[in-house]
């Protein structure tokens, strides 16, 4: 029988897998780590943390297909501004995300700014 410790460092690690997947995000299959993650797991917390973390692969790609949009209709003139934008967006709320997981591992984490297809 797994102890109360352990079961919070599966969800802790489960977590912060699930967030840390947007860092491999050029790949596809990068949003396959948390939807995996949420069927496998019998963790509350841990789902509500895979779902959120799925959530934001989806807005990271329409909001990086928007921005792509807008620099090639701009020439690329506007990429040197979204660019910039679109990456501290990424990697600063998934850093953020993952270290809330990883001190926090009894409430999941919740994104702000995105829309929730889940």
């Amino acid at each position: 029988m797994q102890t109360d410790s352990s079961n919070a460092d599966k969800r802790k690690l489960l977590s912060a897998i699930s967030h840390g997947s947007i860092f491999i995000s050029s790949l596809v299959v990068s949003i396959a780590i948390p939807i995996v993650i949420y069927f496998i797991s019998d963790d509350s917390i841990t789902q509500a943390n895979a779902k959120e973390a799925i959530n934001f692969h989806l807005n990271i790609w329409v909001i990086g297909a928007i921005f792509g949009a807008i620099s090639f209709l701009t020439f690329g003139i506007t990429g040197f501004i979204l660019a910039p934008i679109w990456f501290l967006y990424q990697w600063g709320f998934s850093i953020w995300a993952v270290f809330h997981c990883l001190q926090d591992p009894d409430s999941e984490f919740r994104y702000p700014f995105i829309f929730r297809v889940m």
